[in-house]
């Protein structure tokens, strides 16, 4: 039956044209730091492309993960809803996604997309790669680089130490089809551009899902390195963005050598707050990952949407948006109706000034997962300039004025009682919506998620996957 319905996909998509529905690519960066891009305040790191899809479209300054880190922000991204409806509280790695609602790739491609997926996928069970989950084609996983002793030697330490976890296998260094090693988020960016001229005649989906700028970087090339003014270890982090920025211009360029720039919108965001240990920067505000995970800036990332003709080019949105939203905005571009699961809004009425206000008036954490990390720990709300957060239930509740203490140094609850009892009621009766924790289940996995090898993966060959 998977195998029928996937064939059935592959062949009524062309015949809706691109014209009927616009095209879309969603960019999703690993640990991208909401200080780390030109156009978010970055001094050190040119990322002129990335900036060009600010000014062609929508920056948006208070965009939220609201399920970090890696694998559930990508779970809820992909769901379009807090990943507490469907049990995951944390990392929770091989939860499985919901298989009673559609998730993002499975309604695009019942309503006539052609849907890419190329990187990293960390979602679901290991039964639920994206061949199996809605995606009909998926980037094959390149052999990664292996180096030898001779090679080893020469390197610094901390990179010798890194690699050998890995077998001598790279993590930024792959070999392509003709056998040359290349760095892998170029590699990925020429798939892109691969996918755009494979499927410019009917309406597309692609989502990339970089491994960049996931640690280590410390592979990065000076050829990277060099085009930045970053420092110290931050150095080989601004390499990797570099790169990030060079594949959004080959996305560029591809999209409008086939005309299909203004029919196109490209979401360009990150899966949670940037590294401090890779030198990334949540400037203006503070923490991360690793480090200051109950901080604002383990959650606040950058976030814009670009479709010049569509959105208007240049502009600031302030309103609070998450993840999730992106579903939502997608759904409504494509001509249908948001389905009932999404938390999500369609953002393009805020975008565009035809509403005013926040898409969500209020947003929340609960990232609670008993056997999780202790970092990971976190409770919050976000309303209109405040943040009320604690790490466990038993804490008590902290309140921060962002506009005026972007860095949250003064916790002012004790000034504002009556601001935490209403955060902190609206909190108690959010979690009243949910689910219980969910259980990770003993799955088997009888093929890697992303199949390896070079070239595409079509769906006609997902049941081979089952």
């Amino acid at each position: 039956m998977k195998k029928l319905l996937a064939f059935s996909i592959l062949f009524i998509a062309p015949l809706l044209s691109a014209e009927e529905k616009p095209n879309v690519v969603l960019i999703y960066i690993d640990d991208l730091g909401y200080g780390d891009l030109g156009v978010y305040g970055s001094k050190d790191i040119p990322t002129p492309n990335i900036d060009r899809l600010a000014a062609e479209g929508v920056q948006c300054k208070a965009s939220y993960i609201t399920n970090p880190p890696c694998c559930p922000s990508r779970c809820s991204l992909v769901m379009g809803q807090y990943a507490q409806r469907f049990g995951k509280y944390g990392m929770s790695r091989g939860l499985p996604i919901p298989e009673d609602r559609p998730n993002l790739a499975r309604f695009l491609s019942g309503h006539g997309y052609a849907t890419g997926h190329i990187g990293k996928w960390d979602i679901g069970t290991k039964k639920q790669g994206p061949l199996n989950i809605g995606f009909t084609s998926v980037a094959r996983n390149p052999p990664r680089k292996k180096y030898s002793k001779k090679e080893l030697a020469d390197l610094p330490v901390s990179l010798r130490k890194q690699l050998a976890k890995k077998g001598g296998k790279s993590k930024y260094y792959c070999v392509d089809e003709e056998g040359k090693t290349t760095w892998l988020t170029d590699y990925d960016g020429d798939s892109m551009v691969d996918f755009v001229g494979r499927n410019k005649s009917r309406p597309f989906f692609l989502y990339w899902s970089p491994e960049a700028v996931h640690s280590f970087n410390t592979e990065a090339p000076e050829r990277l390195t060099k085009r930045t003014r970053a420092k110290g270890k931050r150095r080989k982090l601004a390499g990797a963005i570099v790169s990030v920025d060079d594949q959004v211009g080959k996305l560029l360029q591809a999209l409008e050598k086939h005309k299909l720039r203004r029919n196109t919108l490209v979401i360009f965001s990150s899966d949670n707050g940037a590294n401090s240990g890779e030198g990334g920067s949540s400037t203006p505000y503070t923490g991360g990952k690793g480090g200051g995970t109950q901080k604002e800036g383990w959650v606040r990332v950058p976030t814009i949407f670009s479709m010049p003709g569509a959105l208007p080019s240049g502009k600031q949105y302030n309103g609070l948006v998450a993840n999730f939203d992106f579903y939502s905005t997608i759904a409504a571009l494509s001509g249908q109706k948001i389905p009932k699961h999404c938390d999500g809004v369609d953002l393009f009425p805020y975008l565009k000034g035809e509403r005013s206000g926040p898409a969500h008036e209020y947003l929340f954490w609960l990232n609670n997962q008993p056997d999780d990390a202790v970092r990971r720990h976190l409770i919050a709300v976000r309303w209109q300039d405040w943040r009320l957060y604690k790490k466990y239930k038993k804490d008590p509740w902290q309140l921060f004025d962002l506009k005026s203490d972007p860095r949250e140094e003064k916790n002012i609850a004790s000034k504002h009682p009556d601001i935490v009892r209403q955060l902190s009621a609206r909190h108690t009766a959010w979690t009243k919506t949910l689910v219980p924790l969910g259980k990770v289940p003993e799955v088997r996995r009888s093929g890697p998620n992303i199949p390896p090898g070079h070239g595409w993966a079509m769906a006609s060959a997902a049941g081979k996957d089952d």
